[in-house]
């Protein structure tokens, strides 16, 4: 075999070298030089990070109304007591669509989009529960009508009233949202993806079976119709549910909150079209997003409000027939928490 070319000299290993030791004044200098650019680099991202924070809170002061009425404390279920061992409690909002743009009145204009947030305790997930605005409930001090009579009746106060007596379940805060203004949010997020099971055509838009992209105008016709769908109300309601989830989602994904700009955008422009009651401060609001533990749309459960099928009233009206067993069972698991019980039991369809 040959040998490898060079001289035996070459081929010994060469004593390790000693390290150079520097002067204790020049090694210290070192050190304060790299610990001083290490603060200042951690001194700059603090304040980008304090001023995108800054950013934040200004988008919901400056455009969140605190305004919509939750009825008077003498007609409402009392109020669960707090968990003992240190976990947060579920917290539920009504959410109520309106057409009127001025939302210095939450009163005012017309809703037939009403649904209620549930997040569970834990934090992990939240819950959208859709009322279809046909149900016929007991309206208190009105009698039986449609759901979202209530509202016509006595604005966003009796609405909750009407939830909470169907429920037995006192509900923790109240969002009036201008659903038109909301849905251009669809724009704000880069626009969204849906997964559509009824394929129909509306105002010069096809939204055909399977996953549709939406963003302004056409997410708009999307939650609107309901005389093209087979099953009219529930599948306009089932729309509208997987159009707010996939905005929330959207604008709560990592890429969104990652950009500055996009996603005060997004605040700002959820806050801008939405009352809600005085107790949900700005405060509040802060601490429970911190509190969030959702990692995508999957921890958003989208579910109906249940009913039996639908019916005709003496006088013609056409109604959607409440399941009050399974709706007692319901405000059960929302008061007691243990939603994930009762979407093992009635999974959505």
């Amino acid at each position: 075999m040959d040998e490898p070319h060079g001289t035996v000299e070459d081929r010994v290993p060469a004593a390790p070298r000693r390290a150079i030791q520097e002067p204790p004044h020049r090694l210290r200098r070192r050190v304060l030089t790299v610990l001083g650019i290490a603060l200042a680099l951690l001194l700059v991202a603090g304040a980008g990070l304090a001023y995108y924070g800054y950013q934040i809170q200004r988008a919901l002061t400056s455009n969140l109304q605190h305004n919509a009425e939750l009825p008077p404390d003498s007609s409402r279920p009392e109020p669960d007591a707090p968990p003992q061992d240190g976990r947060h409690a579920p917290v539920d909002v009504v959410l109520m669509g309106s057409d009127s743009r001025d939302l210095s009145n939450p009163d005012a204009g017309r809703s037939d989009t009403l649904m209620v947030a549930h997040l569970s305790g834990d934090r992990q997930t939240a819950y959208l529960i859709s009322f279809p605005r046909d149900m016929y409930v007991e309206i208190p001090g009105y009698g039986q009508d449609k759901i979202n009579a209530a509202f016509a009746y006595g604005g966003t106060a009796l609405t909750v009233q009407t939830v909470e007596s169907l429920l037995d379940t006192r509900m923790d805060h109240l969002a009036v949202v201008n659903f038109e203004g909301f849905i251009e949010l669809t724009d704000a997020v880069g626009g969204i993806t849906v997964d559509n099971e009824h394929a129909f055509s509306s105002h010069g838009y096809d939204y055909p079976e399977g996953p549709v992209e939406l963003s302004g105008e056409k997410a708009l016709w999307y939650v609107r119709e309901r005389y093209s769908l087979p099953n009219g109300d529930f599948d306009r309601a089932e729309n509208q549910r997987k159009v707010v989830q996939a905005i929330v989602a959207k604008g709560l994904s990592p890429q969104v909150i990652a950009d500055p700009a996009a996603f005060t955008a997004f605040v700002s422009g959820i806050a801008s079209h939405t009352a809600v009651d005085a107790a949900l401060t700005d405060e509040v609001i802060r601490e429970t997003a911190l509190s969030l533990r959702l990692d995508g749309a999957s921890d958003i459960v989208l579910l109906q409000a249940p009913v039996l099928g639908t019916d005709t009233t003496a006088s013609g009206q056409s109604i959607d027939v409440v399941d009050f067993d399974q709706l007692a069972e319901l405000g059960e698991a929302m008061s007691s928490d243990t939603m994930d019980e009762y979407v093992a039991k009635y999974p959505p369809e």
